[in-house]
């Protein structure tokens, strides 16, 4: 039986012997599954990301961790040694992610692979019945974002984005004072990164590591030679094979917070000038500064100001967004917020604390706990996802287009209601991405 099988089976058996018989649709019944029980999960890659996941396995939460799945086995022995004291049972260990989307038992996956993997993996775990949890960026390319939303609206899976600063306190509650006017209408927002990336080292071809399924880190791209520490966060800049370059990486995030606070939906206009300005000769392939103008209906600005590799402190702090309005200004972090008046004069500053503040490498702190809280609060019916799959493909879409500005060397206008490309050949070139035979999407 092909694993495909496996999986129709698996799913018409369930709601044979279970929803159907309480006269519920099959969509229905996949919603309500685990309201009562054991939220049995998987963790799919297991860099830096998934120590975020950490706090969410336990009796506390009522969930269980069913596999951990990794290409490369050190990755899996280090969540297995970071975990070990904390389980009283042992998660299965395994690469190929599709061993657990084959187990009618697992309820729920948590993706932090590289960028390459993210809409492919939620799209075969929402197939395979399951909720899914996927870090930034959403997808790798904008048509991407079109199959996801099929796919969800089809499989009625819940699907949240960790973009986990929609679950920060602090910044709520700022956000919603924005929207009530506190500094009265609200035009231009101002997302910023600013990191001291050092010099990359140039792709020399090699054997893949020993403990490494270069084939499965690969999935759904087409096949290439390995090449020197490729897997170790350098996909990121090494082509855009893997990567969405350092506005999937890292602006999304900040475009989200600026879009949130602008109750902004598409441009209809986008504006960049990108360029690799540092260590000319080394193995960075794409821009590592960015300044991007979005334009919206409404008279509406949102800037991106993405500086990889110069630490210069232009907004008081290495990450986050300032909004301007009309009668005030809201500059807003990870840590805090601070209330100017239109004379730029203090009026209050409030922080909800944490620990994923500023632009260090890493996983976990109070804000991925609370979004991950509530991801499986949404699984059980207790709550609506906080960031749901139509508010993160706005705010990917936006990282999608200024790469594809950047690639295409051209700016353009954009159809505000659905976020595509108007009347540029030479941008949707990069629209999608060529696929792997037998990994294409098919919904």
């Amino acid at each position: 039986m092909t694993s495909l099988n496996r999986r129709e089976f698996i799913k018409t058996s369930a709601l044979a012997t279970g929803g159907l018989a309480l006269g519920l649709s099959a969509k229905s019944y996949g919603r309500v599954l685990g309201a009562n029980d054991r939220i049995n999960v998987v963790f799919m890659g297991c860099g830096r990301r998934v120590p975020a996941y950490y706090n969410s396995i336990g009796d506390a939460q009522n969930t269980r961790l069913s596999y951990i799945c990794d290409v490369k086995k050190s990755q899996r022995d280090r969540v297995f040694a970071d975990l070990g004291e904390s389980l009283s049972y042992n998660p299965e260990g395994i690469e190929d992610i599709r061993v657990a989307l084959d187990d009618s038992e697992v309820d729920a996956v948590f993706i932090a692979t590289p960028d390459h993997w993210h809409a492919p993996a939620a799209w075969m775990a929402m197939e395979a019945g399951k909720h899914v949890y996927v870090e930034k960026p959403l997808t790798h390319n904008s048509a991407e974002n079109e199959y996801l939303i099929k796919f969800q609206e089809k499989y009625d899976r819940v699907l949240q984005m960790g973009n986990q600063q929609r679950s920060s306190s602090h910044t709520k509650k700022i956000i919603n004072e924005i929207h009530n006017g506190v500094i009265g209408r609200a035009y231009k927002a101002v997302a910023f990164y600013s990191n001291q990336r050092g010099e990359v080292l140039n792709q020399t071809r090699q054997a893949p590591p020993e403990d490494l399924n270069w084939d499965l880190f690969q999935g759904p791209a087409p096949r290439r030679a390995y090449t020197h520490n490729t897997w170790n966060y350098n996909w990121h800049w090494y082509g855009w094979d893997y990567g969405t370059a350092e506005s999937g990486n890292n602006a999304l995030h900040e475009l989200d917070v600026a879009r949130w606070a602008l109750q902004a939906d598409y441009p209809d206009r986008v504006h960049v000038e990108a360029f690799k300005n540092h260590y000319p000769d080394d193995g960075w392939e794409m821009y590592d500064t960015m300044y991007a103008t979005y334009y919206f209906p409404g008279d509406l600005v949102i800037n991106w100001d993405g500086k990889s590799r110069n630490g210069f402190n232009t907004y008081d702090g290495g990450r986050g967004t300032v909004i301007y309005g009309t009668e005030g200004t809201v500059w807003v972090d990870r840590s805090l917020y601070k209330l100017f008046d239109r004379s730029g004069n203090l009026v209050r500053a409030e922080s909800s604390g944490g620990g994923e503040s500023g632009i260090a490498l890493g996983g976990g702190g109070d804000m991925s706990t609370t979004h991950v809280a509530n991801f499986l609060d949404a699984i059980r019916g207790q709550a609506d996802p906080v960031s749901p799959v139509d508010e993160a493909v706005k705010s990917t879409q936006l990282c999608h287009l200024a790469n594809m500005a950047y690639r295409s060397g051209s700016n353009f206008e954009v159809d505000p209601s659905n976020g595509r490309i108007l009347n540029n050949r030479n941008a949707m070139q990069y629209w999608g991405r060529e696929y792997e035979p037998g990994w294409e999407p098919s919904v």
